[in-house]
């Protein structure tokens, strides 16, 4: 399959051929969303509000799904609001089990073959990161990670952030894919050049702007994909 016609301004993959850094988001990314570890992430931002504020689970909710509406994190709006502390917050939401989150080794094996670069860009923090790319036995394939806390605590699709990004580790944009479930937070990347790929997911943030032309290639199953792309870059296997 030489590109996904769902998306609506797709593009071959031998375009991928050359990419020379490869950005991708962590979760409901590089594991499916289907695994619900999000939810899990969820549950302990709920709970950290009804502790914080002393609050039924209900209105603990709504203040979660209010302030990553308004302010692109519930974190961000609990910095805002009520002065919570960043690096307390993510310690306790990222305390999830993985027991449902099976190792990749077929992932491993297709990273293996995917040329360039590769870093992690994410709305969560680097110790997250390490912890579910180590479970997945992915971790070594990756350079570098970018997390909130490098962004100064401003979350994706911000553009700023993705121009901090790139400057970090001297990235061209024009040479270089991003990889994302959430399909608005592309848009600033294909204005800056990169190609893009949108891994398609069931939930109203994840579709918000998947119908865009800044949507290049969409996908169902990002293991699959990258097996089409390396075998497409390479068809010898080497």
């Amino acid at each position: 399959m030489q590109y996904d016609s769902t998306a609506k301004n797709p593009r071959p993959l031998a375009h991928l051929a050359n990419a020379d850094v490869w950005i991708f988001d962590l979760d409901n990314t590089l594991y499916p969303a289907s695994c619900n570890l999000f939810s899990q992430v969820e549950r302990n931002m709920t709970r950290f509000i009804i502790d914080l504020l002393e609050v039924e689970h209900q209105v603990a909710h709504d203040i979660q799904k209010k302030y990553f509406r308004e302010h692109g994190t519930t974190m961000r709006g609990l910095m805002h609001h009520h002065d919570v502390e960043p690096g307390v917050f993510l310690d306790f939401v990222h305390d999830v089990d993985l027991a449902d989150v099976p190792e990749d080794p077929v992932l491993d094996a297709h990273l293996s073959r995917l040329p360039g670069r590769k870093l992690i860009f994410t709305n969560g923090s680097v110790s997250h990161a390490e912890n579910i790319t180590r479970h997945l036995g992915i971790d070594h394939h990756f350079d570098d990670i970018f997390d909130i806390v490098a962004s100064e605590f401003i979350p994706k699709p911000d553009p700023g952030v993705y121009v901090s990004l790139i400057r970090k580790f001297s990235v061209e944009p024009g040479s270089s894919v991003m990889v994302e479930d959430m399909a608005r937070n592309l848009r600033p990347a294909a204005e800056m050049g990169m190609s893009t790929v949108w891994v398609r997911t069931e939930t109203a943030w994840g579709i918000e702007g998947s119908d865009e032309d800044y949507v290049h290639h969409v996908v169902d199953d990002l293991t699959d994909w990258l097996g089409d792309v390396v075998t497409h870059i390479d068809p010898a296997g080497n």
